[in-house]
């Protein structure tokens, strides 16, 4: 199996790419945690590091035969993390600023349960930065967009697959930012950070239309959008999933726009309190086994 660990903080349509793969093709990527490695003990504070490097992705993979209005399917295998993660305060980013000390915490992570002071939960280990190149300027990997990027959706985890548009040829497909528990909404600006590896499954869909990253789970299709407000996040995930169930299910308009008012799902991924990051939402809607595939 390819191992990767070459690490990049913006998706480039420029990048060079650490790996060429095929369709089909597994891979590992090695991440470091979200801060670079930069924080690893509680006397060490955000205000304290070097900005300009965090949210380090590994990669970027260049997949063969990808294409402008292709999209690249991760079908994540496993995600394995480190036994210490972080948790901390970031100023700016919460409702709770200037009312919250700038603090980091150590956090052991054993035995599959996150522990914090005195109680303990199980872990859900997941993905924070996943995404292809964008077409246009560089995003940093702190940001999300169409491309996807630091969409910090708790749900993308083992068993999940995430669906990317191809917008520059060979894809350069890059991930990172791990998180060992993250809670919807990542209130405070930060889950429990986390080095680890992830195993995926890399593969292409010829010529099919997507304008935003889609997460599938066992049970569900979500959009995964990012806006300057939350309201223009959630009205381009309903737009887009809206256009996908039109085109698998058949149904007019109007009847489409119902049944996501009784069977649709409105999540957030990430809404930290920082205009310039934007609101990263997620908008579902059940698989329905009679009915065709909204992708792949």
């Amino acid at each position: 199996m390819l191992e990767i660990r070459d690490t990049i903080y913006a998706f480039s349509k420029n990048a060079k790419p650490v790996a060429h793969i095929k369709s089909g093709d597994t891979v590992k990527f090695i991440t470091e945690d979200c801060f670079g490695g930069q924080i690893k003990s509680e006397d060490k504070l955000v205000g304290a590091i070097d900005w300009s490097n965090v949210n380090p992705a590994t990669g970027p993979v260049y997949i063969e035969d990808a294409e402008p209005g292709d999209v690249i399917v991760v079908d994540i295998l496993s995600i394995e993390v480190k036994p210490q993660g972080i948790g901390c305060t970031i100023p700016g980013a919460s409702i709770f600023d200037g009312e919250t000390e700038i603090r980091t915490k150590v956090l052991e992570v054993k035995d599959g349960y996150v522990h914090y002071n005195d109680i303990k939960w199980p872990i859900n280990p997941m993905i924070g930065v996943i995404g292809c190149a964008p077409a246009g300027d560089d995003v940093v990997s702190g940001m999300a967009g169409n491309h996807g990027g630091n969409m910090d959706s708790k749900i993308i985890t083992r068993g999940a697959k995430v669906y990317l548009p191809v917008r520059v040829k060979g894809g350069l497909l890059a991930l990172g930012d791990l998180h060992a528990s993250m809670a919807d909404g990542e209130m405070i600006g930060a889950g429990v950070e986390i080095a680890g590896e992830v195993v995926a499954t890399v593969s292409l869909i010829k010529d099919f239309k997507l304008n935003w990253p889609v997460t599938e789970t066992a049970d569900s299709f979500y959009i995964n959008t990012t806006a300057p407000s939350y309201d223009e996040a959630a009205e381009l995930g309903y737009r887009e999933i809206h256009r996908l169930l039109m085109n698998a299910y058949g149904w007019d308009f109007t009847d489409t726009a119902i049944y996501m008012s009784l069977q649709g799902d409105l999540c957030a991924n990430q809404t930290v309190l920082m205009s310039s990051w934007g609101y990263n939402i997620r908008v579902g809607t059940p698989k329905v086994p009679s009915k065709k595939r909204l992708i792949g």
